[in-house]
């Protein structure tokens, strides 16, 4: 058994790791409520892109009337043999089973597009995802290669593509968590519908923790393109949380003063949902066709942004949770070592009196 020196020097360094996880919860609660605001407020900026979209598609023929064709590549099905997937996890740890749920979500859809004979290129946002699929799966292997025309007057530069393998890694995304700017996030967009548009993916899916409150989250697997229907998430796969998950969710976020509740509409997002609703002819200075096409590209860019937002707020509820779990778990462990403590040291006394009352007996 322990002496009392070993059980004092462990309860210190119990009491120190619990001062840091609990401002470590402090801190996750106060980047919660940012995200939160965050997400919040771009609320309204999506939701009058889809209601901008969905008039426009009522005075647009999103079909050639002579080839009967979708006019817009954004909408085209194909048959999926090479498919794209997004995972989005976190930057940091000590965020519970945050990023290892993420990996289980991605890992299942590895598995069935894998047994499918599917091609499945992965994009990983956020270190931990990037680390993780990094040793896994090898990078994809790109060439680029050059031709000169007209005596050297002109070059055609050209990326030729080497798979290897049936999964592999075709980029990483490490600083996109780090601030989530739009501008970033168009970046990666627009690459995606470039590659999408010239039929090099078929399909862009999402792996990423949708978050509506502290107690309302899951990890889903999204389907991003082709667009079905605007204005809805094409959820193929969820992982609800559980109860007991709930329950200390709601204890964590109770301890912070942070609500439970899903945030209520603001009066933004009631006025940018009647745009287009109404039976009149809105009157556009550019054809409706131009706009449409200009749109469409900045519609996915919002559900990614919207998906990083989202995950960026999971993440800190997650972590939050965690450190208030091991602050209470800390505490728990501190009385049962003082506890312990109190009991060598009394049987030290008690060893001590009886030695000195046998030893004045025997005199």
């Amino acid at each position: 058994m322990a002496n009392v020196l070993d059980l004092r020097r462990r309860i210190r360094s119990v009491k120190n790791t619990r001062q840091i996880t609990k401002a470590m919860k402090m801190v996750s609660a106060a980047k919660l409520r940012r995200a939160q605001e965050r997400a919040l407020q771009a609320r309204p900026y999506a939701q009058m892109l889809t209601s901008v979209l969905e008039s426009l598609v009522r005075r647009t023929d999103l079909y050639n009337g002579q080839t009967g064709e979708i006019v817009h590549p954004l909408l085209v099905e194909r048959e999926e043999k090479n498919v794209l997937l997004l995972v989005i996890a976190g930057d940091k740890g000590f965020a519970g089973g945050f990023n290892s749920n993420i990996g289980k979500a991605a890992q299942k859809f590895f598995l069935e597009r894998a047994a499918q004979g599917q091609n499945i290129d992965l994009e990983p946002i956020g270190k931990k995802a990037i680390g993780f699929y990094k040793k896994r799966f090898p990078a994809a292997n790109y060439e680029k290669t050059e031709e000169h025309y007209d005596n050297d007057l002109s070059t055609h530069y050209e990326t030729i593509r080497h798979r290897g393998a049936q999964i592999e890694v075709a980029a990483e995304h490490l600083d996109l968590l780090l601030r989530t700017e739009f501008g970033a996030v168009s970046k990666v967009a627009n690459d995606i519908i470039a590659r999408y548009t010239r039929a090099e993916i078929d399909s862009v899916y999402l792996v990423y923790n949708e978050f509506k409150s502290v107690i309302a989250q899951r990890v889903v697997v999204e389907k991003l393109l082709p667009i079905r229907k605007l204005g809805t998430h094409e959820i193929t796969a969820a992982e609800e949380m559980t109860e007991e998950q709930k329950e200390a969710a709601a204890r964590s976020a109770a301890s912070e003063g942070i609500s439970v509740f899903e945030p209520e509409e603001t009066v933004m997002e009631q006025e940018a949902k009647k745009f287009g609703t109404a039976d009149v002819d809105y009157i556009f200075d550019t054809p409706p066709e131009q706009i449409f096409e200009h749109l469409m590209p900045r519609y996915i860019t919002t559900q990614i942004f919207h998906a990083l937002l989202e995950s960026v707020a999971a993440e800190h509820a997650a972590r939050m949770t965690a450190t208030d779990a091991a602050t209470k778990n800390a505490g728990d462990l501190i009385d049962s070592l003082s506890l312990t403590m109190n009991r060598v040291r009394q049987a030290a006394i008690t060893k001590e009196i009886i030695e000195i009352v046998s030893g004045a007996a025997a005199l």
